[in-house]
């Protein structure tokens, strides 16, 4: 899959370019499907949040972006559903957007439905999720962002790529979400992160990751590349 992970979804002209290249057509020829799942297990979600995700009028723009075709892909119904029917929608789409709300939760409900284990054949699909929709991706979340508890007790998200992300940093509704608090969440984190904020995602093709921004962001190199620097560094 090819990968674009926001904070808070198309927020400007780069993150829009960079969709626009990962797609390799105009939005307005390109189908999409939106899952609004994770909306549903975050205590700050409620119906009329999953609502405005898909009508597009939230304060995340991925719906209303000029789709030629838009349709909802709830995975709690999955399991309800013939296989071969939900997965030929999955297969037939160019787009996934993912909402955010509980990472946790989407992890679970992933995994649950079966679409976790249909994401590394979708080869030409765009993947691009925003906040949980994004963190779910990542190997690990970290304690700070556990609110739903999966059954497995502990915070492992899809380890789709190999960092993780704290999202919305220094946004003004968020005065917890600072650079430093993401310095002390990236501390306890066994790898590299990125904190982000809303006019910032990390494009991913192919493994090569590329930070699109017009904001601010910064990448913790974690404990084990943070040895070995100070190795390198004291073998010099």
């Amino acid at each position: 899959m090819k990968l674009l992970l926001t904070s808070a979804g198309i927020k400007n002209t780069s993150i829009h370019d960079a969709l626009v290249d990962l797609l390799g057509k105009p939005i307005a020829e390109s189908s999409a499907l939106c899952i609004p799942t994770a909306g549903y297990g975050s205590p700050y979600g409620s119906p009329a949040g999953v609502w405005r995700f898909i009508s597009g009028q939230s304060a995340q723009p991925m719906c209303e972006l000029g789709w030629k075709s838009l349709g909802v892909l709830e995975l709690t119904a999955l399991p309800s559903i013939d296989r071969e029917r939900w997965v030929s929608w999955v297969r037939d789409t160019d787009v996934l957007l993912v909402n955010g709300g509980d990472a946790l939760y989407l992890y679970h409900w992933m995994r649950h439905s079966g679409l976790a284990d249909l994401l590394p054949s979708l080869r030409g699909t765009v993947y691009v999720g925003f906040s949980a929709g994004s963190m779910v991706m990542a190997p690990r979340i970290g304690e700070d962002f556990v609110g739903w508890k999966p059954p497995t007790g502990d915070d492992r998200t899809l380890g789709v790529v190999d960092f993780s992300i704290f999202p919305h940093v220094d946004h003004e509704d968020l005065p917890e979400n600072t650079m430093a608090e993401a310095a002390r969440w990236a501390s306890r984190i066994p790898g590299p992160a990125y904190a982000i904020d809303d006019e910032t995602a990390i494009k991913v093709t192919d493994g090569t990751v590329e930070i699109v921004t017009e904001g601010h962001w910064k990448l913790f190199p974690g404990p084990v590349a943070s040895e070995s620097a100070r190795r390198q560094r004291a073998l010099g």
